[in-house]
Formats: C-alpha cells, structure tokens, sequence
C-alpha cells in the first residue's frame, strides 16, 4: 500500500519538462521571425543612409559656402555634412565610374558641391522634394540644384514598403500561431493535472489557495522558456554575425534588447493566462466530466 501511495503520489505532480520545452521552441520561432525582421529593416535604412545628396554651387565664396554648410548642418535631417570642391569632386566621379576622364579632358567640368546624407525617415520622393524646395528656397541665387538618385530612391522606397508588407501579414500569422501553439500546449500540460487540481478543491482548498502558486509556476515556466528560446537565439545570431560580418554592421542592440523582452512578455503572459484558465475550467467541472 505504501509503494502504491508513493506511486500514485508521484504520478500527481505537474510535469512541465515538455511544456517548459514546447513553449521555448515556438518562442524561437517567433523570435527568428523577429529577427529577421529587424535586419531586413537595418539594411533598409543602412542602405538609404549611403544615398548621397549633392547641392551644386554657384557661389565660389568661402564665407557663403560655410553659411551653407552650417544651415544644412542644422537641419534635422542631416548626417555627414561636407564640402567637396573641385579636386574631391573629380576623385569622386573617377573612383564611382572607375575610369580618369582627365586623359581626355585638360580641365575640370565638375562644380564645387556640398555633400550630405540623410536619415533613414526621410529618404523618400516626398521629404527629398521638400528638402530640395527648402534649400533653394533659402539659396536659390548660391545654388543651381540638389541632385540625387531619384529614381533608385522611387524603388527603393516602393520595393521597402512592398516587403515591409508582406512581413506584417507574416508577422501577424506568426503572431496568431505562436499564441495559439503556446495555448495549447499549457492546457495540455494542466489537461495532464486535472485530478490534482479537483482533488485539492475536493479537500477543501480555495480556487485562490490552488490558482495562486499554479499562476507562479506557470510565471516561472514562462520565464525558463523564454531564457531558454533568448539563449539559443543569440547563440544564433552570433554565429551568423561571425560567419557574415554585415549583420554585426547594422545590428541595433537596442531593438535586439525590445525583441528579447517581448519574447519574455509573450512567454509569461500567455503561460499565466493559459495556466488560470485551465484551472478554472477544472474547478467548475464536475468529477465525472473529468474522465
């Protein structure tokens, strides 16, 4: 009777190894999801941030093309401020064309410019369009034109939004899924200590007294298979960040440090909500329905 006991006994405590495990998996899942994400939209912005802006000058005044660098320089929108004259402007041109034009020609065509990239946000037709209106707005008779790669900016931005699209759909499917697999598999793991649950109601405990440390299990569940989804994911990205080095290039670890804590918030919140559920449902059962 007593090796019955210890038996019975032992059969009656919650098991939550595969639980623990199941729920690390999907947030995996999610969170490869989430990184994949934040390095498409990294390499966006990297890649709109290389686009360069060229004001030409009409002026050759060194106090008005300082007058202009510095308005420029204050614009919210500004990075890398810099003025080219002619001698950097050819070196430019022959390094982007990969040939010396001045074997043919025994003078400089090329006009004296500042040059300047802008933020991510505003690499787009219509903030570019403002940018360009606002600049000969204020030196229409010292510069002749803002010029940039119009055309590479209209796709780039369109292709970006296209694909940012289809990431939100799959994100919210993923989301969808993820929600509904970690669900699952907590109830199916409280489906496994149903009688518990109803034999410690049976004795006289309240929903409270058996829900509350039920509720802080499943807390510390959601914690463990959160920590075990975050360690194998950076496990991931670090090996993928050795392997190609532009990933480490444009890696942003603050969105990185927001990922992992959603990963935790989702791993705990629908652990707990799906655990108290669960065990009101038994509560409210009778013990025949429970077979």
């Amino acid at each position: 009777m007593a090796q019955f006991g210890k038996a019975s006994a032992k059969r009656s405590k919650p098991s939550y190894i595969m639980s623990i495990i199941g729920v690390a998996l999907v947030l995996l899942i999610m969170g490869i999801m989430g990184w994949f994400f934040l390095n498409f939209r990294q390499a966006s912005n990297a890649f709109k941030e290389d686009i360069r802006l060229s004001a030409y000058l009409r002026t050759l005044n060194k106090d008005s093309i300082a007058q202009i660098q510095q308005f420029i320089s204050a614009q919210p929108y500004a990075k890398d401020v810099k003025y080219v004259n002619k001698e950097t402007a050819k070196e430019l041109w022959n390094k982007e064309n990969n040939e010396d034009w001045s074997k043919f020609l025994d003078y400089n065509p090329l006009p004296e410019s500042i040059d300047f990239y802008t933020r991510a946000d505003y690499v787009n037709p219509d903030s570019l369009k403002k940018i360009s209106a606002s600049l000969m707005a204020a030196y229409g008779n010292q510069i002749t034109e803002l010029q940039y790669p119009q055309t590479l900016v209209t796709n780039l931005n369109e292709r970006a939004n296209k694909l940012g699209l289809i990431f939100l759909v799959v994100a919210i499917v993923l989301c969808v899924i993820v929600i509904v697999s970690i669900d699952n598999t907590i109830r199916l793991a409280m489906f496994s200590n149903r009688f518990l649950i109803k034999t410690m109601q049976m004795v006289g405990a309240t929903r409270g007294f058996i829900a509350r440390p039920m509720g802080l299990r499943a807390v510390l569940n959601g914690l463990i298979s959160a920590v075990i989804a975050i360690v194998i994911l950076f496990s991931m990205m670090q090996w993928a960040e050795s392997q190609f080095p532009q990933l480490k290039a444009i890696r942003n670890t603050q969105l990185t440090i927001i990922l992992f804590g959603g990963m935790i918030l989702v791993g705990v919140g629908i652990s707990l909500y799906s655990t108290h559920r669960s065990v009101m449902k038994y509560l409210k059962m009778k013990l025949d329905d429970l077979y």
